[in-house]
């Protein structure tokens, strides 16, 4: 799969909320923290919002980056797929 920067209807830099659900454990936050830093070094501990579900099981967290491409969204979200303990991402 192809992937550059006239792929994509975004304008880079940008800024772009990556959001992955999982358990609602505070590790999970970090974990996914750390996850997007290993392509966004620079991600400020203020970017990073959370929503539990309903039922408390589960959590959102929403880390907004500074995006400077389109393969480096793609990183990121590749990164958070293969991860186990990750179940959504969008």
């Amino acid at each position: 799969m192809h992937s550059s920067d006239e792929d994509t209807l975004l304008e880079f830099p940008c800024t772009f909320p990556i959001k992955a659900m999982g358990p609602a454990d505070p590790d999970f936050v970090l974990h996914v923290l750390a996850l997007v830093r290993e392509h966004v070094p620079d991600v400020p501990d203020d970017a990073v919002t959370t929503n539990s579900s309903r039922r408390g099981t589960y959590v959102s967290v929403t880390v907004t980056v500074t995006a400077t491409s389109k393969a480096q969204l793609d990183a990121v979200y590749r990164s958070l797929h293969a991860d186990d303990q990750v179940v959504m991402t969008l």
